[in-house]
């Protein structure tokens, strides 16, 4: 198990409680497949699991996968695997974070459920594009070898 980390919110500072053994296994999961899926790709960069990453002079986030892309070093993806003792910061706050901040791509990564929400930034936020579960596929067209069976991700 991880440990304890802290992210900060809107100038407020949470300690973030350490993710369990599930949640890390689908994290380290969608890391590797990930980074398999980047072999030879030059446009965007993997950050390791929980890089920090500041988002404006009081917001300072630890999303658990972060593409960025090469040209800009802006983000363009990230996934949050949601923790189901501390799913809020997650789900609302740092979704809004991810909104405000014109993020392209957003997977919302439920252990809960055994589903991942698949969010796309536009000109009115983000917005819920499809929701994936059971033998659905989770993929991705700036990774074009990147698939995911739902099935796979969640599996223990």
């Amino acid at each position: 198990m991880s440990e304890a980390y802290e992210e900060i919110l809107y100038g407020e500072a949470r300690l973030r409680p350490p993710p369990g053994r599930r949640h890390e296994e689908i994290c380290r999961r969608l890391h590797e497949r990930v980074a398999a899926s980047m072999t030879g790709l030059t446009v965007a960069r993997l950050l390791p699991p929980r890089t920090m990453v500041t988002l404006g002079l009081e917001t300072q986030v630890r999303p658990d996968l972060a593409l960025v892309t090469v040209a800009t070093n802006k983000l363009f993806l990230i996934a949050e695997v949601v923790s189901s003792e501390d799913h809020n910061p997650d789900t609302v706050i740092k979704k809004a974070i991810y909104e405000e901040n014109n993020l392209p791509r957003l997977w919302m990564v439920d252990p809960r459920y055994d589903n991942v929400e698949v969010y796309h930034g536009g000109q009115f936020g983000l917005t819920l594009k499809e929701i994936l579960a059971v033998r659905d596929t989770l993929s991705e067209p700036l990774l074009p070898a990147f698939q995911y069976v739902m099935t796979d991700l969640f599996k223990m």
